[in-house]
Order: C-alpha cells, then sequence, then structure tokens
C-alpha cells in the first residue's frame, strides 16, 4: 500500500521501518522540523527524518499544518503541504506521535474516494489517557496494565474509532523508558497488521470509544519534577519510574540537585528503621532506604551533578556520606 507517514521522534521511526520492512511504500513523510539538542546545540534531524533520506522518501516539514495561520511564512508552509498531499497518490495517512494537530482540510486529503483515511498508533488504552504523555501517565497513577491503540483518526483529540487493540502489563519495576520500548515495539506490529488487513480487502471492525472511563495525560513538565518526600513511598516510586527518562525526578540536598532514575518498594522488614520523611535511613545491597510520608522507599539508582548514573549507595558515598547523617530537602 501506498502510505504518507506523519511522525517524529523514535516511538514513531520503529513503526515506519516496520511498515517498510512489511513492504508497504511510504510515499512522503511529514515530520517536525529540525531542532537544536545536545551541547552544542546543533541543528539535528528527527529519527522520521533520518529514516526517510536513508530511503529516499521525500520529507516535509512545515511548522504548522494550519492555512489559517496568520504568519506569513508558517501559513505559506502549510499551503504548500496542503498542495502537495492533494496532488501526491496514496491510499491512507499513518500518524504516530508527530506534534502537530492534523486540521480537518488535511484528514479530509486522506479521506477522498478511493482512499482509506488516516490511522493513529496511541499508546494507551483508549478512551484513558488521551493527550500527549500516556506512557508517564499510566506509570505515575499506577496502572497495571496498558497496550496500543490502532485509531481511525478524526478531529477530536484521540477521540475516533479505534479498529485494533492490544494490551500489555505494566510490571512493578516498570519506567518509562522501558514502558516506552515495548510500546513501540507493539505498535510498529500493530500498524503492519492493519495495513495487511487493508491490502487483503478485508473490512476493518471500527469500535466507538467508550464514553465513560476518559482521562487526559497532559504534557510532562519540567515543575513536576521534584520529589515531595511528604508523599508516600509508592506515590514517589511512581514519579521516579514515570519521569525517567524525561525530566527525571529531583530531589535538593543541601542546594545540590540530585537525579533519581530508579526505586522500589522494598521487602517488609527490609529497614527497620524509621525518620523524618526525606531522611537516609541506611544503605541496601543495591542502593538506599529513604523515609517518606508513608513508608519507606529504596533507591536504586542517582546522578550528581556532571556525573553518570550510578547505584545510590555509591553515589552518596562519592558525595561524602558514608553514614546516615543526611536529608534531602522537603518541600
Amino acid at each position: 500500500m501506498k502510505i504518507v507517514f506523519a511522525g517524529t521522534p523514535e516511538f514513531a521511526a520503529q513503526a515506519m521501518r516496520a511498515i517498510n520492512d512489511a513492504g508497504h511504500e511510504i510515499v512522503l513523510a511529514l515530520t517536525q522540523p529540525d531542532r537544536r539538542a545536545g551541547r552544542g546545540m546543533h541543528l539535528q534531524a528527527s529519527p522520521v527524518k533520518e529514516f526517510a533520506l536513508e530511503k529516499n522518501i521525500p520529507v516535509l516539514q512545515p511548522e504548522t499544518l494550519k492555512r489559517s495561520s496568520s504568519h506569513p511564512q508558517k501559513q505559506a508552509q502549510a499551503q504548500d503541504t496542503y498542495t502537495q498531499l492533494s496532488e501526491i497518490d496514496f491510499d491512507l495517512m499513518v500518524v504516530v506521535a508527530y506534534g502537530l494537530i492534523l486540521p480537518k482540510d488535511i484528514l479530509d486529503i486522506a479521506q477522498r474516494p478511493g482512499r482509506h483515511g488516516s490511522f493513529n498508533i496511541h499508546a494507551s488504552l483508549l478512551p484513558r489517557w488521551r493527550g500527549a504523555a500516556p506512557i508517564q501517565r499510566a506509570i505515575q497513577s499506577g496502572d497495571t496494565k496498558t497496550g496500543i491503540c490502532i485509531m481511525q483518526m478524526d478531529v477530536g483529540l484521540d477521540t475516533g474509532d479505534t479498529v485494533l487493540i492490544n494490551a500489555l502489563e505494566i510490571t512493578p519495576e516498570e519506567t518509562s523508558d522501558t514502558l516506552h520500548h515495548r510500546l513501540a515495539k507493539l505498535g510498529a506490529q500493530s500498524i503492519v497488521d492493519v495495513l495487511n488487513h487493508l491490502q487483503a480487502g478485508e473490512d476493518l471492525v471500527r469500535t466507538p470509544q467508550e464514553v465513560k472511563g476518559v482521562t487526559y495525560a497532559e504534557k510532562i513538565f519540567k515543575s513536576e519534577a521534584e520529589i515531595d518526600w511528604n508523599l508516600s513511598a509508592q506515590e514517589i516510586d511512581r514519579q521516579i519510574r514515570a519521569f525517567n527518562p524525561f525530566p527525571g525526578a529531583t530531589s535538593h540536598l543541601h542546594e545540590l540537585p540530585i537525579k533519581f532514575w530508579n526505586s522500589r518498594i522494598p521487602k517488609i522488614g527490609a529497614c527497620s528503621k524509621a525518620g523524618r520523611p526525606g531522611e537516609l535511613l541506611g544503605f541496601s545491597e543495591e542502593g538506599a532506604y529513604i523515609q517518606c510520608g508513608q513508608d519507606i522507599l529504596e533507591i536504586l539508582e542517582m546522578q550528581k551533578p556532571g556525573g553518570k548514573k550510578m547505584n545510590a549507595s555509591r553515589c552518596l558515598q562519592s558525595l561524602g556520606y558514608h553514614e546516615q547523617a543526611l536529608r534531602f530537602d522537603t518541600k
């Protein structure tokens, strides 16, 4: 099948590679403009653009798809994109973590007679966690299950009918990083299944989303990263795992910002001491015990400024804390 692909990060690029490997033809790629990144702040192409260039797939990078933009340059880019999409021959559009809203006039192009419309790969079990950060919010909220929905797109925010749902379990040790990789693989497999069904002429069963159970996964902000040690160990554990790799849960030790990358709820009796919220109670073989507002949390991986991620006990000891005489700042 001939496909227009819209996406930006590695999550999208993995689906793009799977579509290509399955023998479908990607005739055009839409991705966000190159962004400055890294220590040198050099312009960097998105993973989707890098794969497209490798496979000689034409790439468009408009800053917006809204032809009504008041900015002349952006309006011209949007119009050019609309024109090229109108003229190109394709069967359907696949959208994965693109980062730009697709207005109705763009969706209408993919709905023209003889075409199948636009399909989105969404990393949650819709209608739970519509929006920008479904992976992080699922872990932060303590969900035990998530998955991939392939959705027929409409003008709403992740409101379209689902055509395929594949669920998976969220493990107690899951971070957003590990769950991202698992869901990216599942999403790639799922969209190929849908494309193969369409190519075989089989009808897709479109299921409207439930009106109950709708939740929204708001964008993650760095301002959410600071740990409040007055919260329960369970809440802090979820925050640490949800914010790995971005933005990284943070707590200050005498004004020194420390990143927390991994943690777990210790076994009952693992630490018999108690203290004030944020206080180091002792070291374990794999980390350090910190008192929370309720219960104790075992921190496994930390990072000091300018350093590398390391075992929590070694990180604290490298800062000169060989005894339990420290307490992280509380809000």
